[in-house]
């Protein structure tokens, strides 16, 4: 479960900020999870429970962000969300090579005092 792994290095980088900030306490977090980032959403948010016991992250809340794949097709210059793997425009059916967004994996905002 590499869920768990990532969660503990979004902990790490939460924790610095605290340090950074002369802060005390992590309050909310906010992740941006690509549908193609290779993560489970659920087992994030389980790690997320897991990882934040204890310490600075002590009852911190999770706003987890699932965000949808969109791709950009090169023949009609315009970006649209593929219908499944394959990544074909719907209104040419060019393959598309360009992944605009769905790949995130980022804390997003991070809430601490």
């Amino acid at each position: 479960m590499h869920e768990l792994a990532l969660m503990e290095e979004v902990r790490r980088l939460a924790e610095e900020r605290v340090a950074v900030e002369g802060a005390h306490r992590i309050h909310r977090l906010h992740l941006r999870v690509g549908s193609m980032a290779g993560v489970d959403p659920q087992a994030l948010a389980f790690a997320f429970e897991v990882v934040m016991q204890g310490g600075a992250a002590e009852g911190a809340t999770l706003r987890l962000e699932v965000v949808p794949t969109a791709c950009f097709c090169g023949q009609c210059g315009e970006a649209f969300t593929p219908s499944d793997v394959i990544f074909a425009c719907p209104r040419c059916g060019t393959l598309s090579r360009r992944i605009l967004r769905g790949q995130e994996l980022e804390l997003a905002s991070l809430e601490i005092s």
